[in-house]
């Protein structure tokens, strides 16, 4: 295959094609979807925060449109997916399980993730809470009564909920299912239960694996973002000899000096991409755990879109909002709102909107935009909108008006 060379614009689109993220699916979501959906992303990560729908379910949304969320839990509890560090917490396709394996394996790597003091202080306790599912099943953090005096704050955990995560990161426990979103806790062998440790590859040839399905699962990567999507630790992969094997094809991206790389795979899509047949025509709307956008730099240097999550960022220095969504239009990253979902009150709240300068707003822009938030709005139980503020100004009354115009046609 010739060295393809790609224009920004068409490397975005192989990249969307890759996320399945480039058109509008044609058909209703399946549940074999959900499962698809993440097998081509690699990882999707977990987060709990649901101003709007959690991360997760979010994710699934931008992909697949309007779908039943217990699917996915339903896949986790039926062993299709397992919970475990990848990117950070993630549902991973079980087949995977063998690449993560190392992990837990060497807990003592995965740094704040594993406590090796507390493993070692607090043994018997450990140990207790070990038995205590041996004989009486899988549970919850919160089968445990707190008897330690203290409150629930983030990093105040009780402590059979420190020894839960300590043995979930060691691998001796899995989560078998979760109930309202909550982990549930059994022993690893009861989960997975035709596991044995010989079937854990070497960990060059793991490294290797995580690599391509790294590249496979961005469309195409620079070495520099390889590292990122599994959080992988030195030393990494060869990108340069995985191709001169033959196990990547080589490309260009016009304006960038170093090379990117493709799995053999998306030869075809490449192909495409490059020749300009690939039509991003796709609007929606992306979570901050995106894998899109999780890579800060990445996003800059694809899309030109300087992004980062402020829910941690004190309120007074934030600059867009506290969970701002990204808003993807025809393989551009235009904007972001700040949304909240009032499921009682049936609204949903635009607190901001704010557009990437230079974009021209048009009447089908506005038909974009307004038709992606009109659906995520009706997919949390919201069919009012309400924008308070947008950047530039004016834009709010306009979308507003926009999305009263879609509302009303349905």
């Amino acid at each position: 295959m010739t060295e393809l060379t790609f224009s920004l614009a068409t490397a975005r689109a192989l990249h969307l094609a890759a996320q399945g993220l480039l058109q509008p699916r044609r058909r209703k979501a399946q549940k074999a979807d959900v499962l698809d959906a993440i097998r081509c992303m690699g990882v999707l990560q977990i987060d709990t925060i649901h101003v709007v729908a959690r991360s997760p379910y979010l994710v699934l949304w931008s992909r697949l449109g309007d779908y039943p969320q217990p699917w996915l839990e339903e896949h986790l509890a039926e062993g299709a997916l397992f919970e475990y560090w990848a990117h950070e917490a993630c549902f991973v396709p079980v087949e995977d399980y063998r690449l993560l394996r190392h992990r837990m394996v060497d807990p003592g790597a995965m740094g704040w993730k594993y406590s090796e003091k507390w493993m070692r202080e607090r043994r018997a306790d450990v140990e207790r809470v070990l038995q205590h599912i041996r004989s009486n099943g899988p549970v919850r953090s919160a089968d445990f009564e707190r008897t330690d005096g203290k409150g629930g704050g983030w990093w105040e955990w009780k402590p059979e909920k420190r020894s839960l995560e300590v043995l979930f990161t060691a691998g001796e426990l899995m989560i078998a299912r979760r109930q309202n979103f909550q982990r549930v806790y059994d022993l690893a062998e009861r989960v997975l239960p035709g596991w044995h440790d010989s079937q854990m590859p070497a960990m060059e040839q793991t490294r290797r694996e995580l690599a391509l399905k790294t590249v496979r699962a961005l469309g195409l990567a620079r070495s520099a973002w390889v590292a990122d999507y599994y959080r992988t630790r030195p030393p990494r992969a060869d990108l340069a000899a995985l191709a001169d094997e033959g196990q990547l094809l080589r490309a260009r991206v016009q304006g960038w000096k170093d090379p990117v790389y493709i799995h053999p795979d998306l030869a075809q899509v490449a192909q495409a991409a490059a020749d300009g047949a690939l039509a991003p025509t796709m609007t929606t709307i992306l979570s901050p755990f995106d894998p899109v956008v999780w890579d800060r730099r990445r996003a800059q240097e694809l899309f030109g879109f300087d992004y980062r999550l402020e829910c941690y960022t004190p309120a007074a220095k934030r600059r867009y909002g506290y969970f701002t969504l990204p808003i993807l239009r025809r393989g551009a990253l235009v904007g972001r709102i700040d949304a909240k979902a009032h499921r009682r009150g049936g609204i949903f709240e635009l607190k901001n909107v704010a557009l990437e300068p230079g974009v021209r707003v048009t009447g089908r822009f506005v038909r974009d935009v307004a038709g992606a938030i009109g659906r995520l709005a009706g997919w949390h139980g919201c069919p009012q909108v309400q924008v308070a503020a947008s950047e530039p100004p004016g834009f709010a009354a306009t979308l507003q008006a926009g999305l009263d115009r879609a509302g009303a046609e349905q």
